[in-house]
């Protein structure tokens, strides 16, 4: 039977992978960095219910690693497609690793012995890590990769590998795959804050993303959960979210709303809140935009747990004598309101992924005007593209929460399911 290859391994991607794999069909996963996973694994909690993100990520992660009919393919990247429905031809590059895979047991000791340490991507720049490194502890493939740009070679991890696992030397190969079908989750990047000059981010230490943000309140995080100012690490007294941060703005060609940010926002509040109710939580929010089932009651929640929403938008962050200032109109009471948090987290939209345009001009699919891949006709389903035979699944798409992203994922799976049927 052929194959079917999944292009992107966040949570849209691994649930697909499942779905096609559970129907004995084999999947080629493929996946840029060096975990699969995605964005969801930096997450410290899950909207409307607050579970664990990695307690649901993680098993399905590690189903994907155990599952005979997927191949993963990570540090990855599509490099050509071409053929038709039944009988793509897709040509993956892959980059060094300086890892023997097969011989690499995650058992850490070469991180713990090298003596350098660099930004964290993993850690939205809060933590560092290592020359040689895990992205994270619950990693899929549970092994090493040696970051070859930052290394000094002081061969400190050669000698402490018991395995001779580490490789002086590595170069790029290519894969050619034959695939059925195609699905495509190449997921979303956040809206750089940079853009935003008046917000100072970057400029002001304790103004942070909320993607940074939910690396300090997660457990697995660089401060171990404890919420704390970047500037002098002590706990802030209280905290502002700036809301449609890169969304909903034609000023910066960002005239369309990212979903989820009005929700995680609520999230973050309602944490700091239960694990310090002595912190004061401010949301400034233009709209709150709580669509789903069960979100009306979580704002509701946060509400009742003293998180404080204003309607209005910041003009810009002030910073004088260590001392933070927002100032906005409420636009429902007409009163100029003026707060002077410890710690300012901007809410960012969502974007399409770094390389999508590139992806979509090796495939022949569009993109919308908002540069996300568009579809070929909503009422004939959201994952359907003008291309037979490739489809397309979460926030590839558009911006959407888990729950959306998984369900596309099994219906881009079904669909190149019957694909792979076809093709024998």
């Amino acid at each position: 039977m052929a194959d079917a290859v999944v292009i992107g391994a966040g949570v849209a991607g691994i649930q697909a992978a499942l779905d096609l794999a559970g129907h004995n069909i084999h999947v080629h996963l493929i996946e840029r960095e060096p975990s699969i996973g995605g964005h969801m694994a930096q997450l410290d909690k899950t909207f409307p219910t607050n579970d664990c993100s990695m307690c649901i990520l993680s098993p399905k992660m590690v189903d994907v690693a155990r599952h005979p009919n997927i191949t993963i393919h990570t540090c990855s990247e599509v490099e050509s497609v071409e053929g038709e429905v039944g009988n793509f031809r897709v040509r993956v590059r892959k980059h060094p690793r300086y890892i023997l895979e097969n011989e690499c047991n995650g058992c850490g000791d070469c991180t713990l012995i090298c003596p350098v340490e660099v930004y964290n991507r993993f850690d939205a720049g809060v933590g560092v890590r290592k020359a040689i490194y895990k992205p994270h502890t619950q990693a899929v493939p549970d092994i090493v990769v040696k970051d070859a740009e930052h290394c000094i070679e002081c061969g400190l991890c050669y000698d402490v590998c018991g395995r001779d696992a580490i490789l002086h030397e590595d170069e790029e190969r290519t894969i050619d795959l034959e695939a059925a079908s195609i699905i495509v989750a190449t997921g979303y990047a956040t809206f750089d804050a940079r853009n935003k000059t008046q917000l100072r981010y970057l400029l002001i230490p304790d103004v942070i993303t909320s993607l940074e943000f939910e690396r300090l309140i997660n457990a697995s995080g660089p401060t171990g959960g404890k919420i704390r100012r970047l500037s002098n690490g002590r706990t802030p007294r209280s905290v502002a979210f700036v809301q449609c941060v890169g969304s909903r703005d034609i000023s910066i060609d960002r005239p369309y709303c990212s979903g989820v940010c009005c929700m995680y926002a609520m999230k973050n509040a309602m944490l700091i809140r239960e694990k310090n109710p002595e912190i004061e939580v401010t949301v400034f929010y233009n709209d709150i935009r709580a669509y789903g089932k069960g979100y009306e009651e979580y704002f509701e929640r946060a509400k009742s747990l003293g998180v404080r929403f204003v309607r209005g938008f910041p003009g810009e962050v002030l910073e004088e004598n260590d001392r933070l200032t927002l100032i906005a109109e409420n636009t429902e009471t007409g009163e100029v309101e003026t707060v002077h948090p410890d710690l300012v987290v901007l809410s960012v939209g969502l974007e399409p992924a770094g390389g999508a345009e590139e992806i979509a001009r090796m495939l022949g699919i569009p993109r919308d005007e908002s540069g996300f891949f568009g579809v070929a006709d909503q009422k004939l389903g959201p994952v359907l593209t003008v291309k037979p035979g490739i489809y397309v699944a979460g926030t590839a798409t558009a911006p959407r929460d888990i729950p959306d992203s998984v369900a596309m994922g099994e219906a881009a799976a079904m669909r190149a399911y019957l694909d792979v049927i076809r093709a024998g």
